[in-house]
């Protein structure tokens, strides 16, 4: 399975020349709503929810990637305005910590009693109108710090097999390569372009043009 992380180019680069991934804090999401997919009306169970999110945000963080790159929207809200690059990784369906997100559009009854599929239910829920995204979401122990920031190294569970240039970067297939270094001969790299035809971003077949 192929999943997308979007980047501007500066941190993609960094991402590719250190092998690693730069894990999201859970108290620095865009979304006020994470975790909170739920109805809590109820003052008790809210302050409760509110408790759980804060001691997950001490131990773990996440990942947010998409199950495509033609969406234009991804790379002008997530890709520096489409200058920035789109990384393609490749990873086990099967690994237990990747799940695509589900998108609701009301919020879900609180539960009656206590249960971990209604947790993991949470952690991965979110408003309809974010569906556009198609993310899939990835949970890590936050172990890896440094700088204040905590990181996932590339593995065999995670492996870089692309990397996209938007159609407006500046981003060079020879610095891109100098980035991926013993990696170059395994990581495809291509330039994307608007559609003709249709609102999506596609590949750049010109391979000729590229600098």
């Amino acid at each position: 399975m192929l999943i997308y992380r979007f980047l501007d180019k500066n941190a993609a680069l960094a991402t590719i020349k250190d092998r690693e991934l730069r894990i999201s804090r859970i108290s620095n999401l865009n979304d006020p709503f994470e975790f909170l997919c739920v109805d809590i009306s109820d003052r008790k169970f809210r302050q409760g929810i509110y408790r759980a999110k804060a001691r997950l945000d001490k131990t773990k963080g996440l990942i947010c990637f998409s199950k495509n790159w033609s969406n234009p929207l991804l790379w002008g809200h997530y890709a520096e305005k489409h200058k920035g690059l789109c990384l393609a990784f490749k990873v086990n369906v099967m690994e237990s910590y990747v799940n695509p997100v589900q998108y609701i559009e009301r919020r879900l009854p609180r539960p009656t009693t206590k249960s971990l599929d209604f947790a993991k239910q949470i952690l991965f829920t979110k408003f309809s109108h974010w569906s556009y995204e198609q993310e899939v979401r990835m949970y890590i122990n936050l172990e890896k710090e440094r700088d204040g920031h905590y990181y996932l190294s590339f593995s065999n569970s995670l492996q870089l097999n692309k990397v996209i240039i938007g159609c407006e970067s500046d981003a060079t297939v020879k610095e891109i390569e100098g980035a991926l270094g013993d990696l170059k001969n395994s990581v495809e790299v291509l330039k994307a372009r608007p559609a003709f035809k249709e609102f999506k971003v596609v590949r750049n077949r010109k391979e000729d043009k590229y600098p």
